[in-house]
């Protein structure tokens, strides 16, 4: 089985090459998560004052900031900060979401018309916004921003597996589950939402990307992670008040950094669709 997958995720990425590089650049980004702390040659909160500001060099690939730290080693370093933020905010909107739409879309009825109802009032708002609410309200902690960027992600996977769950819940498979016996939970937990992974594979895909636009977001406003943090938001935003005195290194670079992970998660989507799609597999 394990063989198999492989070999069938091995012939996707060659036959696409988008898909391969944002592979290998998800990859990379994961990498530097896991190990960034270690392999930097300066200490990212260290302050060196006499050398602020000095654009890059052999010594400091990135320059350094106003405080004389390097740039390098805090863009690799916030590279797990924003990772953590955006993956552990997908995978609680995504687990609960996944939950509570296949179940509204396999049963209808009334559950499922206060769930529509409560999803409608939460998309009637700006979701940004919202989120910056609720963490000026809860404060500017890091479990704070994970638990607004999940509730601002909720609607879509509820919306999303709702629809998918109710367009199978009257397949032959699905009848024939049923009378073997099945409890409805074990329909929905073992038949119905596997079936629907295939299809929200983009939609977590792409909420990755959008989950770290809302970390950085929130950080270059205020309301994020409090400096002096490495994240990329907070670097953009020290960065913007030296823009205009030539010293375009510091928003640059950190602004790259987001680009990228965001462009990575975006590509992949297609990708993770055609690998974990049991149609692809003939």
């Amino acid at each position: 089985m394990i063989a198999a997958t492989l070999r069938h995720t091995g012939w996707i990425l060659r036959g696409n090459p988008m898909t391969l590089t944002a592979s290998i650049g998800a990859a990379l980004l994961v990498l530097l998560a896991l190990c960034g702390p270690w392999i930097v040659p300066y200490d990212p909160i260290a302050s060196n004052v006499p050398i602020a500001l000095q654009p890059p060099s052999a010594a400091h690939w990135f320059g350094t900031d106003q405080l004389g730290r390097d740039v390098f080693s805090r863009v690799v370093v916030a590279t797990r900060l924003d990772l953590l933020i955006a993956a552990s905010a997908v995978s609680l909107s995504f687990i609960i979401g996944a939950l509570i739409g296949s179940f509204c879309g396999y049963t209808g009825g009334r559950l499922d018309r206060w769930v529509g109802r409560f999803v409608d009032v939460l998309m009637a708002f700006p979701l940004f916004v919202l989120a910056m609410a609720m963490v000026a309200a809860l404060g500017n902690r890091v479990e704070n921003i994970i638990y607004a960027t999940a509730i601002i992600n909720l609607p879509f996977y509820i919306r999303f597996a709702r629809a998918e769950v109710n367009v199978r819940r009257g397949a032959g498979w699905v009848e024939a589950a049923r009378a073997s016996g099945n409890s409805h939970a074990r329909v929905v937990m073992l038949f119905l939402l596997p079936n629907v992974l295939p299809a929200m594979a983009v939609q977590i895909s792409l909420n990755l990307g959008w989950a770290i636009l809302n970390a950085a977001g929130l950080s270059f406003l205020g309301l994020g992670v409090k400096p002096p943090t490495p994240e990329w938001g907070i670097m953009v935003a020290e960065g913007a008040r030296f823009i205009t005195t030539g010293k375009w290194w510091l928003v640059v670079f950190p602004g790259a950094a987001l680009m990228f992970a965001v462009l990575c998660f975006n590509l992949l989507g297609d990708g993770l669709r055609d690998i974990l799609d049991p149609r692809m597999r003939t």
